[in-house]
């Protein structure tokens, strides 16, 4: 038989072990009381989750981790699954989108954050991008790499109406080199709105141009917003300035301050108001070789006329004309425009280009607002700068870019 010791032995073992029975099952009442243990680590997101307005689609958006990290696989995602690009900060801490988002588009958060306490916190959730009831498209009417003239403005078109003028004003930017003075102007209503960019004086040849117009997700007013942001890099080429003195017969041509041609032409007989070319700064705006004109008023309807340089949009062209030939260099005759032979008029087409200024003078009507298109050159500058929408209501143009009852065209031959 086993002696005492053995028994007082084997005894003291049974009594540890209900011991430490007892100790164990009191820690396991003690944790399932108190449930599982919470992750330190929280997401903040920006926007806001919460928020009931839906936010502008430039708006900064990006998530942080507090009192823990973000882990690689946060990412913000398109409703195609597709992760839009991003930054992640170098503690890790900030996770940053990094180009804007859609109109009316729910992204949705994914991923994940780790506490000091080394669990893990879903990074996850859901936002829809404001969703406008118009966006408005502009085109400019410069093109990157372009020469333009020294009187050349730069217009940017809306196609609907701007109504926040002053926001939309003072999200463009315009600068030049070497430094030019100009200034921005709300001109007519003409299927949408549109402002003009003109220097004060004729810009300095090789003046280099560079605008930025930060348009995307700007409120235009009136439930409208900016589609896309544009820009226009171009240069001012060499000085090309267009005499026209109708009293005289005739153009004459200055490249850098010297003439480089001087020809006879037919400048509009005046007898009545439709056939008086405009006195006053016009622009070339446009040329084509071939071109097909129509007058009702004056009884000519698809005329074929060559080397064709619009300077307005009342019908004033500088083009050939053989009919008139005989007369020109010493009467005027015409319709409005400034007729040239077929040789003088190839010749000065080769060297016109957009912006380059066309000086009339010597007839009986000044150009204005009524001629439509690119008129800016009859304000002066005070006038001019009262035309921006910076200092409040801008006094605006009436005229639409194309006159009622103008002669039309119908361009180059198909």
């Amino acid at each position: 038989m086993p002696s005492r010791r053995t028994v007082l032995a084997t005894g003291g073992l049974a009594t540890l072990a209900a011991v430490v029975l007892a100790a164990c099952g009191k820690s396991s009442d003690t944790q399932a009381a108190s449930g599982p243990k919470k992750p330190t680590a929280r997401v903040e997101f920006t926007p806001s989750l919460t928020d009931e307005a839906a936010p502008n689609p430039t708006t900064k958006v990006e998530v942080k981790a507090i009192d823990g990290v973000l882990n690689p696989d946060v990412k913000l995602l398109n409703p195609s699954g597709k992760a839009i690009p991003g930054t992640m900060s170098d503690d890790r801490t900030t996770f940053t989108v990094t180009e804007p988002l859609g109109y009316g588009t729910t992204y949705t958060w994914q991923g994940s954050a780790t506490g000091y306490d080394r669990m893990s916190t879903p990074v996850e959730g859901k936002f829809t991008t404001l969703d406008p009831k118009t966006q408005l498209n502009v085109v400019v009417n410069i093109a990157d790499g372009q020469e333009v003239g020294i009187a050349a403005p730069l217009i940017l078109k809306f196609d609907g109406i701007v109504d926040n003028k002053e926001a939309v004003e003072k999200a463009l930017t315009l600068t030049t080199e070497p430094p030019t003075e100009g200034a921005w102007a709300w001109l007519g209503e003409d299927n949408g709105s549109r402002v003009h960019w003109r220097s004060k004086e004729y810009m300095a040849p090789g003046t280099k141009i560079h605008m930025s117009a930060k348009l995307y997700g700007l409120d235009h007013g009136d439930g409208a917003y900016g589609a896309a942001d544009v820009t226009s890099d171009y240069v001012v080429g060499r000085s090309q300035i267009v005499k026209a003195d109708a009293g005289s017969h005739q153009i004459v041509v200055v490249r850098d301050g010297a003439t480089l041609m001087t020809l006879p032409c037919s400048y509009g007989q005046g007898d009545v108001d439709r056939n008086v070319t405009r006195s006053g700064i016009h622009v070339v705006s446009e040329k084509h070789e071939d071109f097909y004109m129509s007058n009702p008023a004056a009884g000519y309807f698809n005329v074929h006329e060559r080397w064709a340089v619009r300077i307005s949009n009342n019908g004033e062209f500088i083009h050939a004309n053989p009919e008139t030939v005989g007369v020109q260099g010493a009467s005027n005759v015409t319709n409005g425009c400034i007729n040239l032979s077929l040789e003088n008029a190839q010749q000065y087409f080769n060297t016109a280009i957009f912006g380059d200024p066309v000086e009339v003078t010597g007839t009986r009507i000044d150009l204005s607002e009524a001629d439509g298109d690119i008129f800016d050159w009859t304000y002066d500058w005070p006038t001019w700068k009262s035309m921006s929408a910076i200092k409040g209501e801008p006094r605006t143009a009436s005229a639409p870019a194309t006159p009622k009852g103008a002669p039309t065209s119908v361009g180059a031959p198909n």
